[in-house]
Protein backbone atom coordinates (compact mmCIF):
# COMPACT_ATOMS: atom_id res chain seq x y z
CA UNK A 1 0.00 0.00 0.00
CA UNK A 2 1.00 3.79 -0.64
CA UNK A 3 2.87 5.30 2.33
CA UNK A 4 4.17 8.76 1.88
CA UNK A 5 6.01 11.28 4.28
CA UNK A 6 2.98 13.14 4.86
CA UNK A 7 1.37 9.92 6.23
CA UNK A 8 4.16 10.07 8.97
CA UNK A 9 3.92 13.68 9.82
CA UNK A 10 -0.05 14.07 10.42
CA UNK A 11 -0.44 10.01 11.32
CA UNK A 12 -2.68 9.25 9.27
CA UNK A 13 -2.36 6.06 7.17
CA UNK A 14 -3.41 6.92 3.58
CA UNK A 15 -1.74 10.27 2.15
CA UNK A 16 -5.62 11.43 1.04
CA UNK A 17 -6.86 14.74 2.35
CA UNK A 18 -10.94 15.82 2.24
CA UNK A 19 -11.02 19.00 1.05
CA UNK A 20 -12.27 21.83 3.42
CA UNK A 21 -15.59 22.67 1.43
CA UNK A 22 -17.49 25.38 3.42
CA UNK A 23 -21.38 24.68 4.41
CA UNK A 24 -20.02 21.22 3.61
CA UNK A 25 -17.72 19.77 5.32
CA UNK A 26 -18.80 19.03 8.58
CA UNK A 27 -17.82 16.88 11.61
CA UNK A 28 -19.70 14.21 10.50
CA UNK A 29 -18.09 14.03 7.20
CA UNK A 30 -14.59 14.75 8.43
CA UNK A 31 -14.76 11.79 11.43
CA UNK A 32 -15.66 9.19 8.61
CA UNK A 33 -12.72 10.38 5.99
CA UNK A 34 -10.45 10.33 9.18
CA UNK A 35 -11.81 6.85 9.86
CA UNK A 36 -11.88 5.47 6.40
CA UNK A 37 -7.55 6.37 7.16
CA UNK A 38 -7.00 9.64 5.55
CA UNK A 39 -7.76 13.29 6.81
CA UNK A 40 -10.89 14.47 7.14
CA UNK A 41 -11.07 18.70 7.58
CA UNK A 42 -13.78 20.51 9.23
CA UNK A 43 -14.42 23.62 6.95
CA UNK A 44 -14.98 26.91 9.27
CA UNK A 45 -16.18 29.17 5.89
CA UNK A 46 -17.83 31.63 7.02
CA UNK A 47 -19.03 30.34 10.59
CA UNK A 48 -18.49 31.73 13.77
CA UNK A 49 -16.07 30.41 16.20
CA UNK A 50 -18.64 28.63 18.48
CA UNK A 51 -20.26 26.69 15.26
CA UNK A 52 -16.43 25.81 14.73
CA UNK A 53 -15.45 24.65 18.20
CA UNK A 54 -19.09 22.47 18.50
CA UNK A 55 -17.67 20.83 15.06
CA UNK A 56 -14.45 19.87 16.67
CA UNK A 57 -15.86 18.39 19.76
CA UNK A 58 -18.65 16.50 18.04
CA UNK A 59 -15.71 15.22 15.79
CA UNK A 60 -14.13 13.96 19.01
CA UNK A 61 -17.05 12.01 19.75
CA UNK A 62 -17.02 9.98 16.22
CA UNK A 63 -13.19 9.66 15.56
CA UNK A 64 -10.19 9.21 17.52
CA UNK A 65 -8.20 9.27 14.65
CA UNK A 66 -6.14 12.77 13.14
CA UNK A 67 -8.54 15.59 11.83
CA UNK A 68 -7.99 19.08 10.78
CA UNK A 69 -9.72 21.98 10.46
CA UNK A 70 -9.90 24.27 7.66
CA UNK A 71 -10.22 28.39 7.89
CA UNK A 72 -11.26 30.57 4.97
CA UNK A 73 -9.03 33.78 6.27
CA UNK A 74 -11.37 35.93 4.32
CA UNK A 75 -14.00 35.23 6.78
CA UNK A 76 -15.05 38.04 8.97
CA UNK A 77 -14.82 35.51 12.13
CA UNK A 78 -11.28 34.66 10.95
CA UNK A 79 -10.13 35.80 14.17
CA UNK A 80 -12.19 34.08 16.27
CA UNK A 81 -11.70 30.75 15.03
CA UNK A 82 -8.20 31.11 15.05
CA UNK A 83 -8.11 31.26 18.78
CA UNK A 84 -11.23 28.08 19.07
CA UNK A 85 -8.64 25.68 17.61
CA UNK A 86 -5.94 26.22 19.90
CA UNK A 87 -8.37 26.11 22.55
CA UNK A 88 -9.50 23.24 21.32
CA UNK A 89 -6.35 21.11 20.91
CA UNK A 90 -6.73 20.92 16.87
CA UNK A 91 -3.84 19.30 15.40
CA UNK A 92 -4.04 20.26 11.78
CA UNK A 93 -5.24 23.33 9.87
CA UNK A 94 -5.38 23.90 6.59
CA UNK A 95 -5.92 27.70 5.27
CA UNK A 96 -7.31 29.38 2.36
CA UNK A 97 -8.58 32.64 0.73
CA UNK A 98 -5.53 34.57 2.62
CA UNK A 99 -1.99 34.96 4.11
CA UNK A 100 -2.17 33.31 7.91
CA UNK A 101 1.05 34.81 8.63
CA UNK A 102 -0.95 36.95 11.48
CA UNK A 103 -2.10 34.08 13.22
CA UNK A 104 1.25 31.31 12.61
CA UNK A 105 3.21 32.43 15.81
CA UNK A 106 0.57 31.29 17.96
CA UNK A 107 -0.42 27.89 16.15
CA UNK A 108 3.32 27.05 15.95
CA UNK A 109 3.42 27.77 19.50
CA UNK A 110 0.01 25.68 20.00
CA UNK A 111 2.15 23.01 18.54
CA UNK A 112 -0.42 22.78 15.19
CA UNK A 113 0.83 21.64 11.80
CA UNK A 114 -0.14 24.16 9.36
CA UNK A 115 -0.65 23.09 5.71
CA UNK A 116 -1.61 26.37 3.62
CA UNK A 117 -3.55 26.15 0.21
CA UNK A 118 -1.23 28.13 -1.90
CA UNK A 119 -2.44 29.13 -5.50
CA UNK A 120 1.56 30.23 -6.60
CA UNK A 121 5.11 29.94 -6.41
CA UNK A 122 5.29 33.50 -4.26
CA UNK A 123 2.39 31.97 -1.88
CA UNK A 124 4.42 28.83 -1.40
CA UNK A 125 8.02 30.51 -0.45
CA UNK A 126 5.82 32.87 2.25
CA UNK A 127 4.38 30.27 3.89
CA UNK A 128 7.41 28.20 3.11
CA UNK A 129 9.45 30.95 5.98
CA UNK A 130 6.38 31.17 8.22
CA UNK A 131 6.71 28.06 9.19
CA UNK A 132 4.12 25.95 7.45
CA UNK A 133 4.40 22.03 7.54
CA UNK A 134 3.01 21.13 4.16
CA UNK A 135 1.33 23.31 1.49
CA UNK A 136 -1.74 22.22 -0.46
CA UNK A 137 -1.05 22.97 -4.35
CA UNK A 138 -4.81 23.39 -5.60
CA UNK A 139 -4.84 24.34 -9.42
CA UNK A 140 -8.07 25.55 -11.25
CA UNK A 141 -9.71 22.70 -12.01
CA UNK A 142 -10.83 22.70 -8.54
CA UNK A 143 -14.47 23.58 -7.37
CA UNK A 144 -14.94 26.48 -5.42
CA UNK A 145 -12.37 29.40 -5.39
CA UNK A 146 -9.74 29.15 -7.84
CA UNK A 147 -6.58 30.50 -8.86
CA UNK A 148 -5.49 30.47 -12.75
CA UNK A 149 -2.44 27.78 -12.88
CA UNK A 150 -3.55 24.51 -13.83
CA UNK A 151 -2.65 21.70 -11.01
CA UNK A 152 -0.13 19.99 -13.90
CA UNK A 153 1.57 23.59 -14.58
CA UNK A 154 1.15 24.11 -10.50
CA UNK A 155 2.39 21.33 -8.90
CA UNK A 156 6.07 20.44 -10.16
CA UNK A 157 6.66 24.47 -10.17
CA UNK A 158 6.03 24.43 -6.23
CA UNK A 159 7.58 21.18 -5.42
CA UNK A 160 10.76 22.89 -6.61
CA UNK A 161 10.50 25.99 -4.83
CA UNK A 162 10.51 24.32 -1.43
CA UNK A 163 11.18 21.57 0.89
CA UNK A 164 8.20 21.03 2.29
CA UNK A 165 5.94 18.19 1.73
CA UNK A 166 3.32 19.37 -0.99
CA UNK A 167 -0.34 17.82 -1.51
CA UNK A 168 -1.89 18.04 -5.06
CA UNK A 169 -5.38 19.14 -5.00
CA UNK A 170 -7.78 20.28 -8.26
CA UNK A 171 -8.57 17.84 -10.95
CA UNK A 172 -8.61 14.56 -8.82
CA UNK A 173 -10.82 12.35 -8.58
CA UNK A 174 -9.45 8.34 -8.82
CA UNK A 175 -6.30 6.51 -8.61
CA UNK A 176 -5.04 7.93 -12.19
CA UNK A 177 -5.14 11.26 -10.51
CA UNK A 178 -3.40 10.32 -7.30
CA UNK A 179 -0.53 8.46 -9.67
CA UNK A 180 -0.06 11.37 -11.54
CA UNK A 181 0.29 13.39 -8.73
CA UNK A 182 2.99 11.91 -7.34
CA UNK A 183 4.49 11.67 -10.83
CA UNK A 184 4.62 15.71 -10.50
CA UNK A 185 6.13 15.56 -6.91
CA UNK A 186 3.35 15.62 -4.78
CA UNK A 187 3.49 13.58 -1.85
CA UNK A 188 -0.08 13.55 -1.48
CA UNK A 189 -3.94 14.73 -2.95
CA UNK A 190 -6.82 17.03 -1.47
CA UNK A 191 -10.20 16.16 -3.08
CA UNK A 192 -13.57 17.56 -2.75
CA UNK A 193 -15.76 17.19 -5.58
CA UNK A 194 -14.94 13.20 -5.11
CA UNK A 195 -16.08 13.25 -1.49
CA UNK A 196 -19.79 15.15 -1.89
CA UNK A 197 -21.16 12.14 -2.78
CA UNK A 198 -19.81 10.37 0.21
CA UNK A 199 -22.69 8.48 2.22
CA UNK A 200 -21.64 10.57 5.06
CA UNK A 201 -21.71 13.90 3.33
CA UNK A 202 -24.56 15.69 4.39
CA UNK A 203 -25.63 17.64 1.17
CA UNK A 204 -28.92 18.05 0.14
CA UNK A 205 -30.19 15.16 -2.60
CA UNK A 206 -30.38 17.31 -5.21
CA UNK A 207 -26.82 18.59 -5.20
CA UNK A 208 -25.25 14.50 -5.11
CA UNK A 209 -27.61 13.64 -8.08
CA UNK A 210 -26.54 17.00 -10.02
CA UNK A 211 -23.10 15.81 -8.94
CA UNK A 212 -23.66 12.17 -10.44
CA UNK A 213 -25.26 13.53 -13.33
CA UNK A 214 -22.72 15.90 -14.79
CA UNK A 215 -20.58 15.22 -17.73
CA UNK A 216 -17.33 16.75 -18.77
CA UNK A 217 -17.87 20.25 -19.12
CA UNK A 218 -21.18 21.10 -16.68
CA UNK A 219 -18.78 23.68 -14.61
CA UNK A 220 -18.31 27.27 -15.44
CA UNK A 221 -16.17 30.31 -13.98
CA UNK A 222 -17.66 33.48 -12.60
CA UNK A 223 -16.55 36.23 -10.41
CA UNK A 224 -13.78 37.03 -12.16
CA UNK A 225 -14.72 40.36 -12.39
CA UNK A 226 -15.26 41.09 -8.47
CA UNK A 227 -10.93 39.28 -8.16
CA UNK A 228 -12.82 36.10 -6.30
CA UNK A 229 -13.63 33.84 -9.24
CA UNK A 230 -15.45 30.72 -8.49
CA UNK A 231 -15.77 27.34 -10.41
CA UNK A 232 -19.58 25.38 -9.69
CA UNK A 233 -21.71 23.54 -11.85
CA UNK A 234 -23.69 25.64 -14.56
CA UNK A 235 -27.02 26.51 -13.32
CA UNK A 236 -29.71 29.12 -13.56
CA UNK A 237 -28.16 30.59 -10.86
CA UNK A 238 -24.47 30.58 -12.65
CA UNK A 239 -25.45 31.39 -15.89
CA UNK A 240 -27.39 34.34 -14.43
CA UNK A 241 -24.97 35.81 -12.62
CA UNK A 242 -22.60 35.46 -15.38
CA UNK A 243 -24.81 37.85 -17.14
CA UNK A 244 -24.89 40.50 -14.50
CA UNK A 245 -20.61 39.99 -14.62
CA UNK A 246 -20.43 41.73 -17.68
CA UNK A 247 -23.30 44.13 -17.95
CA UNK A 248 -23.67 47.59 -16.34
CA UNK A 249 -24.94 45.93 -12.92
CA UNK A 250 -22.40 47.08 -9.95
CA UNK A 251 -20.27 44.52 -7.28
CA UNK A 252 -23.18 46.00 -4.95
CA UNK A 253 -25.80 44.33 -7.13
CA UNK A 254 -23.57 41.56 -7.93
CA UNK A 255 -22.83 40.43 -3.98
CA UNK A 256 -26.56 41.07 -3.48
CA UNK A 257 -27.31 38.33 -5.91
CA UNK A 258 -24.86 36.15 -4.68
CA UNK A 259 -25.38 36.03 -1.06
CA UNK A 260 -26.57 33.08 0.64
CA UNK A 261 -26.74 31.14 -2.88
CA UNK A 262 -24.24 28.69 -1.59
CA UNK A 263 -26.21 27.63 1.39
CA UNK A 264 -29.35 27.81 -0.82
CA UNK A 265 -27.46 24.84 -2.84
CA UNK A 266 -26.44 22.88 0.02
CA UNK A 267 -28.93 22.83 2.45
CA UNK A 268 -32.00 23.16 0.23
CA UNK A 269 -31.18 21.84 -3.07
CA UNK A 270 -32.28 24.89 -4.97
CA UNK A 271 -31.82 24.13 -8.23
CA UNK A 272 -32.57 27.89 -9.63
CA UNK A 273 -31.00 30.13 -7.16
CA UNK A 274 -28.52 27.80 -5.54
CA UNK A 275 -24.63 27.97 -6.57
CA UNK A 276 -23.30 24.37 -6.91
CA UNK A 277 -19.75 24.29 -6.40
CA UNK A 278 -17.70 21.51 -8.18
CA UNK A 279 -14.52 20.97 -9.89
CA UNK A 280 -14.01 19.79 -13.60
CA UNK A 281 -14.37 15.87 -12.35
CA UNK A 282 -17.53 16.34 -11.88
CA UNK A 283 -17.86 14.45 -14.72
CA UNK A 284 -15.87 11.39 -13.47
CA UNK A 285 -17.76 10.94 -10.02
CA UNK A 286 -20.48 8.96 -10.86
CA UNK A 287 -21.46 6.58 -7.68
CA UNK A 288 -22.15 7.18 -3.91
CA UNK A 289 -20.36 5.16 -1.25
CA UNK A 290 -18.79 5.50 2.00
CA UNK A 291 -15.89 8.32 2.44
CA UNK A 292 -13.84 5.32 3.85
CA UNK A 293 -14.51 3.44 0.66
CA UNK A 294 -13.65 6.09 -1.02
CA UNK A 295 -10.18 7.17 0.37
CA UNK A 296 -9.00 3.19 0.24
CA UNK A 297 -10.48 3.12 -3.46
CA UNK A 298 -8.12 5.72 -5.03
CA UNK A 299 -4.95 4.58 -3.49
CA UNK A 300 -5.93 0.87 -4.49
CA UNK A 301 -6.55 2.21 -8.09
CA UNK A 302 -3.04 4.22 -8.32
CA UNK A 303 -1.14 1.17 -6.78
CA UNK A 304 -0.84 -0.76 -10.29
CA UNK A 305 -0.81 2.54 -12.12
CA UNK A 306 2.32 3.44 -10.73
CA UNK A 307 4.14 -0.05 -10.90
CA UNK A 308 2.82 -0.19 -14.96
CA UNK A 309 4.44 3.05 -15.18
CA UNK A 310 7.66 1.11 -15.85
CA UNK A 311 6.57 -0.89 -18.85
CA UNK A 312 7.61 2.94 -20.62
CA UNK A 313 10.97 2.67 -19.27
CA UNK A 314 13.38 0.50 -21.30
Amino acid sequence: MITTPICGLLGIEYPVFQGGMAWIADAKLAAAVSNGGGLGIIAAGNAPGDYVRDQIRAAKTMTDKPFGVNIMLLSPFADDVAKVVVEEGVQVLTTGAGNPGKYMESWLEAGIKVIPVVPSVAMTKLVTRLGASAVIAEGGESGGHVGDLTTMALVPQVCDNTDLPVIAAGGIADGRGVAAAFMLGACGVQMGTRFLVAEECSVHRNYKDKIIKANDIATMITGRRTGHPVRSLKTNFTREYFKLEYSSASDEDLDKFGTGALRKAVQDGNSKEGCFLAGQIAGMVNKEQPAAQIVREVIEEAEPILRGALKWVK
